[in-house]
């Protein structure tokens, strides 16, 4: 069976913590042609030293501190593979990972992105918690790959695999791009016509344990970026005659999540998505998990604002549980 090149390309910037274990779980892929390859992009910490106890088994090279898009350009520069692992610092892959992306899939040769649901590690109290991705946003094989995107329920960077050539084609990594990265690369490949495959393993482990990522750190920047992403999907799929109902309801649910999200800080930026949404459908009316059965009747009585702040006044009553 051909057995193509698979380069994992590790972007590193002060991870002394978790580095070594995300390079232990590079080199303990059981998927035997590859390359590990790693760009430190300027850490002050003890990082480089951990890369350069690995010897020979991996190739590195440091560099100035220009962010992590930058690292993972330099990192497609570098690659030799047919196809790209993206792995970051402070994530790691389970064992089978390439193995079984590379050979679920029917002809490799004839797709440009393989993903899959990924697996999320978390802090409960003093415990380390791994649940699966599907719990919360689930990614669904028989459904619209717009509405999927839309949904956001698109994998975290480890849960993929790109080709290379397609990557090259499509320029890279955007370096400017603030957040939700990945993100807005999906969508340049979408908008350009890749083939995408879901694979329902799930071998790609996210930590959500650090405190200091740009979506914890400032959640209003990563909600606007996600919203300029949704409205490029909209008026990229309006001006191809693609908008359908489900995906124009899908986004509008999409605007109202990152509404309820943005309220108590920033309420001109809720509102306004708000609108958005009526532009579109003057009946919106709020479904899924971020409006529950009371919301709802709420919202239907009394409209967004008035349902936000008996929301917000019963978050702190019952000690944060969505209602």
């Amino acid at each position: 069976m051909y057995k193509p090149l698979v380069s994992i390309l590790i972007p590193c910037y002060n991870k002394v913590q978790w580095i070594g274990q995300a390079i232990e779980s590079a080199l303990s892929q059981t998927y035997s042609n590859k390359e590990i390859i790693v760009v430190d992009d300027g850490s002050a910490d003890r990082s480089p030293e951990v890369i350069q106890a690995f010897g020979n088994k991996v190739q590195w090279e440091a560099g100035p501190n220009r962010g992590a898009n930058a690292a993972r350009n330099r990192l497609l520069e570098l690659s030799r593979g047919e196809w790209l692992q993206y792995l970051d610092a402070d994530d790691y892959l389970l064992p089978d990972k390439l193995e079984r992306q590379i050979n679920n899939v029917d002809n490799i040769n004839d797709v440009d992105v393989v993903y899959s649901q990924i697996l999320l590690e978390t802090k409960e109290g003093e415990s380390i918690v791994r649940k699966s991705a599907e719990e919360i946003n689930p990614i669904k094989k028989e459904t619209d790959i717009f509405v999927n995107f839309a949904k956001w329920s698109f994998p975290q960077t480890g849960g993929v695999l790109f080709k290379r050539q397609t990557l090259i084609e499509i320029g890279g990594w955007k370096e400017e791009q603030p957040c939700c990265q990945e993100h807005e690369l999906y969508l340049r490949l979408l908008m350009a016509g890749k083939k995408f495959v879901f694979c329902k393993d799930e071998d790609a482990v996210y930590r959500l344990i650090e405190e200091k990522t740009l979506s914890r750190k400032d959640p209003l920047k990563t909600i606007k970026e996600r919203m300029r992403i949704t409205n490029t999907l909209e008026n990229w799929l309006y001006s191809h005659s693609m908008l359908d109902p489900k995906r124009q309801e899908t986004i509008n649910i999409s605007r109202f999540e990152c509404a309820r999200k943005a309220y108590e800080s920033d309420k001109k930026l809720a509102d306004a998505l708000i609108k958005k949404i009526k532009q579109s459908n003057s009946a919106f009316i709020p479904s899924g998990n971020a409006a529950p059965p009371a919301y709802r009747l709420l919202y239907r009585m009394f409209g967004f604002s008035v349902a936000e702040s008996i929301g917000i006044v019963k978050r702190k009553i019952f000690k944060g549980r969505e209602v």
